[in-house]
């Protein structure tokens, strides 16, 4: 299986992973050294020595830890990790500098989409390219945050999904009773490599970074024992993702900001909020065509309306109509996967003790709690108490 990039991960008579070095390592990296330190421009800008850094390597592996996750296509789990990087990664450190890692393909799953519209599918990377990518994102999102738009609020430090919802209340309060609800057709499959690449290479001189970057993008996707290479898109599931997705919609950020349109994007989720049905239309309209046509990216025009916001979801929330207008309010779909959700774990006959079906039933509301707690209709959550 791993035989597609000279390097394969073994297990020796106790069962620890070793590290294989691949054929003419040595070789590669004094040449590697010897290029260094020329005063060729190609590696001025040392931003892959500042992945490697200690603290910085810690901090992405406490991020894999906490995150815990499946295995990838080698087997190796998230707790295995520690002890596989105390005994391999000098020699997998010396690979990133020379510029010669090579990621493994990722695994392809399914997983069901709220409210059972079909299923989503994401690309599970190997523990240690997730830990890898963490170190990555790490490094790039501390130059990037501060150049992304004031509107944009998915997977961002410091930022969520309620202060989203909350910035798009603070505009149907200040007059704009329209929305322009924009939804992309398949967003993460449909990423240009090139396009983004062109991108990362504006702010990044470090050809090494580049290209591990461009070999992530490109790494194969095994699905039914075959492994694909894909031309487009980046595979839900690794921590670089939401990055680079962010990264691709700055441009529309940017072009909203220039047409001074009230916004609000949290990661696919674009909502434009304008004063009136006939703006509503041509903005869609006009926005819509920016989209194709210089992002490359395709409008879902059944999922894309303008509408009144009480017609529309926003991150699982609506706003009310009438008198008592524009308070948060849980939307229907919302509050009828969560009966589901509830109705599941509480089904007699899951053959499971009173005891268990108490906790994970708490668990559940525990978390639904903290996210809907903030909507503005709660005779809604004393009915669904009740």
């Amino acid at each position: 299986m791993n035989d597609i990039k000279d390097r394969k991960l073994h297990r020796c008579t106790s069962g620890q992973k070793v590290w294989v070095k691949p054929k003419g390592f040595g070789e590669r990296v004094d040449s590697f050294i010897a290029v260094q330190n020329s005063e060729s421009p190609m590696f001025k800008d040392n931003l892959m020595e500042t992945i490697c850094e200690r603290e910085n390597l810690w901090k992405a592996l406490r991020k894999v830890k906490s995150n815990k996750g499946c295995a990838g296509i080698d087997g190796m789990k998230v707790n295995e990790l520690p002890s596989f990087l105390k005994e391999n990664w000098i020699a997998i450190k010396s690979e990133l500098l020379a510029g010669y890692y090579i990621p493994e393909p990722v695994m392809r799953i399914e997983i069901p989409k709220p409210g059972g519209t079909g299923n989503r599918k994401l690309g599970i990377p190997c523990v240690l390219d997730r830990f890898i990518q963490q170190a990555i994102l790490q490094s790039l999102q501390n130059k990037w945050d501060k150049r992304f738009s004031e509107n944009s609020y998915g997977f961002r430090p410091n930022r969520s999904a309620h202060q989203a919802v909350l910035k798009a209340q603070s505009y149907l309060k200040s007059g704009y009773s329209y929305v322009v609800d924009i939804d992309l057709e398949k967003f993460f499959d449909r990423i240009s490599h090139d396009r983004l690449m062109s991108r990362l290479a504006v702010e990044i001189s470090d050809k090494r970074v580049l290209k591990l970057m461009r070999l992530y993008l490109k790494a194969g996707i095994m699905e039914n024992g075959l492994i694909t290479t894909p031309t487009e898109g980046t595979p839900q599931g690794g921590p670089l993702s939401p990055f680079l997705s962010n990264i691709v919609l700055d441009e529309l950020d940017k072009e909203l900001e220039r047409r001074k349109l009230n916004f609000v994007r949290y990661a696919d989720d674009c909502n434009i909020y304008v004063k009136s049905l006939r703006s509503g239309k041509r903005v869609m309209n006009s926005i819509s065509s920016f989209i194709c046509n210089r992002l490359k990216l395709r409008v879902n025009q059944s999922k894309s309306a303008v509408d009144l916001p009480a017609n529309r979801q926003f991150l699982g929330f609506t706003f009310t109509a009438g008198k008592a207008s524009n308070r948060r309010k849980i939307s229907n779909k919302s509050l009828n996967r969560s009966k589901s959700k509830i109705r599941h774990i509480t089904r007699r006959n899951r053959g499971q003790s009173l005891e268990v079906v108490v906790i994970n039933l708490n668990k559940y509301l525990n978390g639904w709690r903290s996210y809907f707690g903030i909507c503005e209709t709660h005779s809604v959550l004393r009915d669904l108490d009740s």
